[in-house]
């Protein structure tokens, strides 16, 4: 395949995934480099992911979500732990009926007026006072007297003696839960969904290295295109330069002279498309790590290859059992339905009672307009006088404690109940087979990711040695032509071959890299941590 064809085609794929990035990345613009925004960054991958981690939108959201989670816990905790409420109330009655409306009121009065006649001949016989027993008329006709003499309206010629002008409340209420199913697992449900909260967080920081690991190697492959360009037309310029030469001092052809000339166009061309498509690879990433985009930068690193540890080099089978250890997205699919699970049994928790401990106490007012007292003399209970009541004096204020246990029992809703029973038991098994999809997506990702990866190095392999064997040829076929025996299209064939071999060698870095970087993203972790942290899936059986 001809050299231009090879690097058009893997341009193109860098600018479309640059596109990608570009479209999906966060826009948010890194505000704590301390530089200069004129002046050129230099940026290792490891600063460039710690600078997404902290900029990028996803991330930040899956981290609000977990704060989101950890109070939606405290919330659901709240409904087993003491409630304490407070109420005030005021009334201003402008008209009170009677309660006695309908019934014989008066007969219940004239019985009160008996009681004080009764009292007061109780009070002759025993010489408390000094007079003669009364009849009940004579005694309600003296009582009258003394109303009168004082001034005094009687009490049975009060409109209402039932009303009251104002009515105040003050109380206080204390609850504490003693059972209650559905609160109970309300609580597990909420932790649990804390946790899934956690592993989506731990799921997007790990997208978040792909992406940018991907999008930084891009930039370098976009770098090192242009470098492997510009020798390019640097040989052909010097090329033209030779070929110009002979035919001057007539031992050249112009054939060879003009298809070289035509080369170095197509070449600047090349060179001048490379050098845009690296621009904007590295425009893309500034976006995606939060930097922004017209601040130069450069690029810290290479493209080659790292040593692996052994667990890099695991059957699809030994990775696929290490993902379904590690994936962050696995658990929270597998804890998805244990949460559908809770939500079953806090449905068949609303079949039980709820059981409630209750204090309540209050602090209550009836105050009249009228606050006027009529006293009679202990000694001559006939004479009368009056007083006026303090707003707050005791006989208008008086408080009340009480506490108890309630028991409620939904005994029929409508059948409500048992079809939200249902619903959850459906949502488990949605949630299963969501699971059960995820693994086989996931095993598939292994499996590309593992191919893709040892693919990747056999390519570097074949492609150093290609190299060498593209050197070695360059070099025979400058030496031809210097000593004449050789000609300018067997410079420029080999100089292609060179070139075509540099770009392929880099490709498959870049591959590589890329490979194994999803390959760690379809593992769930590093494999350096794998290395560190599960020794056994490395042993030997």
């Amino acid at each position: 395949m001809p050299l231009r064809l090879i690097f058009r085609i893997k341009l193109t794929f860098v600018c479309a995934f640059a596109g990608i990035i570009w479209g999906s990345a966060s826009t948010a613009a890194a505000q704590d480099i301390n530089t200069n925004s004129g002046d050129t960054l230099s940026l290792s991958l490891e600063e460039a992911v710690s600078l997404a981690l902290a900029e990028n939108f996803n991330v930040q959201i899956e981290e609000l979500a977990v704060e989101t989670a950890s109070e939606q816990v405290r919330e659901a905790w709240s409904a087993v732990y003491p409630q304490l409420s407070g109420q005030i109330n005021y009334d201003r009655n402008i008209v009170t009926a009677n309660p006695f409306a309908g019934a014989e009121a008066g007969g219940i009065f004239d019985g009160l007026g008996a009681i004080d006649w009764l009292q007061y001949n109780e009070r002759v016989r025993q010489g408390e006072i000094d007079d003669d027993e009364l009849t009940m008329m004579e005694f309600l006709q003296r009582q009258r007297q003394g109303y009168e003499q004082a001034g005094i309206t009687p009490p049975d010629e009060v409109d209402d003696p039932f009303g009251v002008d104002n009515e105040f409340t003050g109380a206080l209420s204390l609850t504490q839960t003693l059972f209650n199913g559905a609160a109970f697992a309300a609580i597990r449900g909420a932790e649990q969904f804390q946790d899934l909260s956690r592993k989506g967080l731990e799921r997007e920081t790990q997208v978040v290295i792909d992406e940018v690991r991907t999008a930084y190697y891009g930039a370098l492959l976009a770098s090192h295109q242009v470098e492997v360009l510009g020798e390019s037309v640097s040989r052909t310029e010097r090329t033209v330069e030779e070929a110009s030469r002979t035919v001057e001092q007539g031992v050249g052809s112009k054939f060879d002279r003009e298809s070289a000339k035509v080369e170095l166009v197509n070449l600047e061309t090349e060179l001048i498309e490379a050098e845009n498509s690296a621009e904007l690879a590295l425009k893309n990433l500034n976006r995606l790590i939060g930097i922004p985009v017209e601040r130069p930068t450069r690029l810290v690193g290479e493209l080659e290859m790292v040593d692996l540890p052994d667990v890099a080099r695991m059957e699809i089978d030994e990775a696929y059992q290490a993902a379904m250890e590690m994936r962050p997205d696995l658990e929270q699919a597998r804890g998805a339905v244990e949460l559908g699970e809770i939500e079953r049994d806090v449905q068949t928790s609303l079949y039980y009672p709820t059981v409630n401990l209750f204090a309540d106490y209050a602090y209550l007012g009836r105050v009249p307009d009228d606050r006027v007292q009529t006293i009679s003399d202990p000694m001559d209970p006939f004479t009368f006088r009056q007083q006026e009541l303090d707003f707050f004096d005791d006989s208008y204020w008086n408080a009340n404690f009480a506490v108890g246990v309630t028991l409620s029992w939904s005994i029929f809703d409508g059948f409500q109940r048992s079809a939200q029973r249902e619903q959850a038991k459906i949502a488990i098994r949605e949630a299963e087979i969501q699971k059960q999809q995820l693994d086989e997506g996931i095993r598939l990702e292994i499996e590309d990711a593992v191919r893709s990866l040892r693919t990747a190095e056999r390519r570097i392999e074949s492609q150093e040695r290609n190299i060498e064997q593209a050197e070695l040829n360059y070099d025979f076929a400058q030496r031809r032509l210097s000593e004449g025996v050789g000609t300018s299209l067997e410079e420029r064939q080999a100089s292609q071959q060179l070139d075509q071999s540099r770009l392929n060698y880099l490709n498959a870095l870049h591959d590589y890299l890329v490979a194994l970087s999803n390959f760690e993203l379809a593992i769930g972790r590093s494999v350096t941590a794998i290395e560190e942290d599960m020794p056994e899936l490395t042993s030997e059986p």
